[in-house]
């Protein structure tokens, strides 16, 4: 009886044994899966040493040359915060709008800060971080121009940048107005300015900072879609990355230091609220 009692217990331990053994190989993630620690972008940016960030260079106050030919402005900030956060050096990758998504899936860059707006069909290919500015649109015009609102564009023309949702709100207006796309910000305003087209759409806070620099120029006074709310943008995923980023995001907020650099760089402070009330 005692063999039997004690062949049981061996056996009835090897099968315990056996289960914890199964079950901690069903918790550890593969290598390869994606999102893994191994494969994380935060893990990629500590070893290089170098957090890579696409911007928008031709987009002042979010990012320009200054005067010595260095990246500027309120994205670049940001970024600069990040990387000391971080102990990395940073790298700003001059990005326009129609490569933004582009860069992120090959790799050349590890995150864009670039006036993204989130949406449903950006996210069918890239994730997005909290929102970090909120913004509405209006209409970049010549003071004598005598366009007072989107209602005065019909039969004329409209300038959008290559890649951004402008031309899709613009289209949603349904006015009979003509769309003509350009390859950067910079090439839509030089196009007002010099009679190319009637007005430019573009982010309000964009669009004012660009009016205080020629006193030609005015923005309209209204919103002319819903309230867009813009984040960095990372490759679809990697969780661990997006985690790290959004907990970058509430601390600088916490801290009032985002409202700080708004401040900085649009002489106001920000107009809309991150969280909105539903």
């Amino acid at each position: 009886m005692r063999f039997v009692r004690e062949s049981a217990r061996f056996a009835c331990l090897f099968a315990v044994t056996g289960l914890l053994v199964f079950a901690g190989c069903t918790k550890v993630a593969p290598s390869d899966q994606p999102g893994a620690a191994a494969d994380s972008t935060l893990k990629q940016v500590l070893q290089r040493g170098t957090l890579r960030v696409g911007d928008c260079l031709t987009f002042a106050p979010f990012g320009f040359y200054d005067k010595g030919g260095q990246p500027d402005g309120y994205d670049v900030d940001l970024a600069k915060e990040l990387a000391k956060q971080m102990g990395v050096k940073l790298e700003v990758v001059n990005t326009t709008s129609a490569n933004r998504i582009p860069n992120l899936q090959t790799s050349k860059v590890d995150v864009v800060f670039c006036n993204f707006t989130r949406n449903l069909e950006r996210a069918k290919e890239i994730a997005f971080t909290n929102p970090y500015v909120v913004a509405s649109e209006a209409l970049l015009v010549k003071k004598s121009s005598g366009i007072k609102s989107v209602n005065d564009m019909a039969d004329r023309t409209i300038a959008t940048v290559k890649g951004s949702t402008n031309g899709d709100e613009v289209r949603s207006l349904n006015m009979k107005v003509k769309i003509q796309e350009f390859d950067s910000s910079q090439a839509a305003i030089l196009a007002v300015k010099q009679g190319q087209a009637d007005a430019m759409i573009e982010d309000n806070n964009f669009l004012a900072y660009q009016a205080s620099l020629d006193p030609n120029l005015t923005v309209t006074d209204e919103a002319l879609v819903p309230l867009e709310y813009n984040a960095f943008g990372v490759k679809a995923g990697d969780q661990i990355w997006l985690n790290y980023l959004n907990l970058f995001l509430f601390q600088i907020n916490a801290s009032k230091m985002n409202a700080q650099l708004y401040k900085k760089w649009f002489g106001a402070e920000p107009r809309f609220p991150l969280n909105p009330q539903y």
